[in-house]
């Protein structure tokens, strides 16, 4: 048994499976995304942290529940990208973590964009110059916050910070770097031209190492609140995109994996970075000759989450989720593709890919009488996938046509919106056995780091095939494409119209 850890936005995730990819026990624990100012988003490291722990008490006490000796073979780690903690030299935070949503450096990623400097940092490193890049933070908080920049020993992100309180060393896996804006992908080493712009030093960033470096966990009493075994490896793992892509097998050419949980992501796997002239997408490492190229849009889950505090009634509000995922299902599937000519602009919190316009803001379009609330949540969720498409036609611009479409996180659990998916994208679409696609993807990893290889697992049965395990299939409707593409071109050209008065 393996647990892969999935830290992200919206919650962390311990997932217990066995070496053939079933779950055994899972644990999901939620935390609120801090707002403190207009453009500012952030959580609390310490909160995260021991949703961390608890999360893997939680899976412990129930598989020891069945087994009291069963013990994981390790703990593999997942987690999002793009937050930002100043630490102390004790390793107390001297900041929340700033997330990948925050928008308090969009003018400095602006300059920086329009310098030469900033192509060549995108060449390098593979990131986009946006305010999501830790690169734009750091420059921020020494221009802003120059106390706190002073006194900070460290500048981490979230997984960083965990491993630290684990085994009080500063250690950052080369997929998470990757997306830093820091780091360069050919050299895999922190590039100077972006320690020069932020102003710090190598000795103020982490470590770089592979996504299988395993550290043993000795300290007693941290153990035993999770429930574990002192002398536990833990696998540091990658980034939940480029670990989704390998959850779902979308490891070969034509085939994507499409991510949606609080935002959301299309990525392809490539042997060779493609940092691209227009710099819609990016380049992250898995491994030094497997990079994962794609891109990420602001707006997915968090579209949800608005439209039902915002618009439906207290009643409705204050359904379980499940309940309240049907009723939005029921409202969607009474109106047909299109929305009768309603659309919308998801860009309630700017957006990233393909963009990376972060003034951008959100528009519902062509409203006229007819128009319902159950349009509105229709249009919205076309409006989100709409997102995601234009990623991926600069995609298939860059890296070839796509053939396949692997699904995981929320939208793989609603089957109206996957088949609106396909749709949009005129392509098949595939569903997993598991939808925890970054977990299982961190678990695989985890199985690499122990010396289990495929042929191994195949011949002990002890490991799925994860290229061909699949539940649901997705055929794409022509006709309903047709609908589709037409309001896709409103939507871009309302775009183009529009991003001037954003």
């Amino acid at each position: 048994m393996i647990i892969g850890l999935d830290i992200g936005t919206s919650s962390t995730k311990a997932v217990a499976f066995d070496l053939k990819g079933k779950v055994l026990a899972i644990q999901n624990i939620s935390y609120p995304i801090l707002n403190p100012s207009e453009g500012h988003y952030e959580q609390d490291p310490e909160v995260i942290y021991n949703a961390c722990i608890e999360s893997i008490a939680h899976v412990m006490d129930e598989l020891q529940g069945i087994d009291k000796m069963l013990q994981p073979l390790c703990i593999s780690v997942s987690s999002a990208m793009h937050g930002l903690i100043a630490v102390d030299k004790s390793g107390k935070p001297l900041t929340n973590c700033i997330i990948w949503a925050d928008r308090r450096s969009e003018d400095i990623a602006t300059e920086l964009k329009a310098k030469e400097e900033g192509g060549i940092l995108y060449q390098q490193t593979g990131t986009p110059i946006h305010p999501m890049s830790l690169l734009c933070k750091l420059i921020w908080i020494k221009s802003y916050d120059e106390k706190v920049f002073e006194r900070s020993h460290k500048f981490i992100g979230i997984k960083e910070f965990l491993f630290y309180r684990l085994f009080a060393t500063y250690v950052v896996d080369h997929s998470i770097a990757s997306a830093t804006g820091l780091f360069d992908i050919h050299k895999l080493a922190w590039s100077e031209l972006a320690l020069n712009l932020a102003g710090i030093s190598v000795d103020q960033l982490s470590t770089p190492v592979p996504i299988d470096h395993v550290l043993v966990l000795q300290d007693r009493k941290t153990a035993a609140s999770m429930r574990i075994s002192e002398g536990i490896s833990f696998v540091i793992g990658g980034s939940d995109g480029c670990l989704a892509n390998l959850g779902v097998g979308a490891v070969k050419p034509g085939m994507a994996s499409i991510t949606v949980g609080t935002s959301g992501a299309i990525r392809v796997t490539s042997p060779l970075p493609n940092p691209e002239q227009k710099q819609r997408l990016f380049s992250y490492l898995l491994r030094p000759t497997e990079y994962v190229i794609g891109g990420a849009v602001n707006n997915g889950g968090i579209l949800r989450n608005w439209f039902r505090s915002a618009f439906l009634s207290e009643s409705t509000k204050k359904i379980k989720d499940e309940d309240f995922t049907q009723h939005l299902n029921e409202m969607i599937d009474s109106v047909g593709p299109g929305s009768e000519g309603l659309i919308f602009l998801p860009y309630l919190t700017g957006e990233r890919a393909p963009h990376w316009n972060s003034n951008a803001k959100g528009v519902y379009f062509g409203i006229q009488l007819q128009h319902t609330s159950a349009h509105f949540a229709r249009a919205m969720m076309e409006g989100m996938l709409f997102a995601i498409y234009s990623v991926g036609i600069a995609l298939e611009e860059n890296t070839g046509p796509i053939q396949k479409i692997y699904v995981s996180g929320g939208l793989a659990q609603s089957q109206n919106l996957i088949q609106m998916l396909a749709d949009i994208f005129n392509r098949p679409v595939f569903v997993k056995d598991t939808v925890e696609s970054s977990a299982w993807g961190a678990a695989l990893i985890g199985m690499e780091a122990l010396g289990i290889t495929p042929n191994q697992a195949a011949e002990d049965h002890t490991t799925a095939d994860v290229t061909d395990s699949t539940e649901q299939f997705y055929e794409p409707s022509k006709e309903n494409h047709a609908v589709y593409l037409k309001n896709f071109k409103q939507f871009q050209r309302l775009y183009d119209k529009l991003k001037d008065e954003f």
